[in-house]
């Protein structure tokens, strides 16, 4: 049996999701595979880290596992405080219980623990009996190239087992989503756990994440900015064209709508393009040009009131 998911991830019984999240985080990142490839026993603790933490977020199943009614593992807790061995909490004898005549307020105690146990082996073949647990889970790390994470593009993943499969990101996916893998985990008498894939959303080079929207700085030339220009602009998809308005300074914000990532709403972010003019290095037309211009005389940072 795992051991308690609060003491696993080192918190308290009453911790908030996200200080359960902040918890893991930093045990998953000590434990990683991948940073003790010579430490086997790292890498079991990593799986019972996710496992852990995989109960705990879970609303229902942490609510079931507070009232007693799983264990660590997911599996039914045992009723009646039986073990195996010694007392039932649940009656003794010379308490009431009537194993021929019915029990108390005329109901049959078979039927009692056929609620409980299930039916068709009866009280005697029923009794006591326990569903097999499944495997552990297993964990994986799964780095997403920034476009392919924008853009939802299908994934492959090979398993402890060799087998590789594709599978298809979430919508509002980012680094530290984790996805399910029912049945691709270790194998166990019950069935095989499950697989938990923690994501990792690479950086791009000139694309940056803002939410659900991307931002990027645009160089544009000076004529560009000046008198306006129509220029093909790198998204998520592919280039499309962007007008530029005449007049336009650096640091001056156009919007691409339907341009960022996908939403868990099924709508997408847009895309934020910052203007950046880009001057030429030694252009002697353009100095004589400006030292000539009467635009010398404004000050730009009148209002700034200086």
């Amino acid at each position: 049996m795992a051991a308690d998911p609060y003491s696993t991830l080192g918190v308290a019984r009453g911790a908030d999701e996200a200080a359960i999240k902040k918890a893991y985080r930093k045990l998953a990142k000590e434990l990683h595979p991948d940073r003790n490839k010579d430490n086997p026993k790292a890498s079991e603790r990593f799986s019972q880290v996710t496992q852990a933490y995989d109960l705990l977020t879970d609303k229902d199943k942490r609510a079931r596992f507070d009232r007693g009614e799983i264990d660590a593992d997911g599996n039914p807790a045992m009723p009646f405080g039986y073990g195996g061995g010694g007392q039932q909490s649940g009656f003794r004898p010379g308490q009431g219980a009537n194993f021929g005549g019915g029990a108390p307020g005329g109901a049959d105690f078979e039927d009692l623990l056929g609620g409980l146990f299930g039916r068709g082996g009866g009280f005697a073949s029923g009794f006591g009996r326990r569903q097999q647990p499944k495997g552990a889970n297993a964990a994986y790390r799964l780095t997403v190239p920034f476009l392919d994470a924008a853009t939802l593009a299908p994934q492959r993943v090979t398993l402890a087992d060799g087998k590789t499969i594709d599978i298809k990101l979430p919508a509002g996916v980012e680094s530290g989503t984790q996805m399910r893998l029912t049945g691709k985990g270790q194998p166990g008498p019950g069935g095989a756990g499950d697989a938990i894939i923690t994501i990792d959303v690479q950086p791009h080079r000139f694309f940056v994440r803002d939410g659900d929207d991307i931002r990027i700085d645009l160089p544009i030339s000076l004529s560009e900015a000046v008198l306006g220009a129509s220029v093909r602009v790198p998204t998520a998809d592919k280039a499309v064209m962007l007008t530029i308005p005449k007049g336009s300074s650096s640091g001056k914000v156009l919007r691409l709508k339907g341009k960022g990532f996908h939403k868990k709403g099924g709508t997408r972010g847009d895309q934020l393009v910052t203007l950046m003019v880009d001057l030429p290095v030694d252009d002697d037309a353009l100095v004589e040009f400006v030292q000539g211009w009467k635009d010398n005389d404004r000050n730009p940072r009148g209002n700034m009131g200086v």
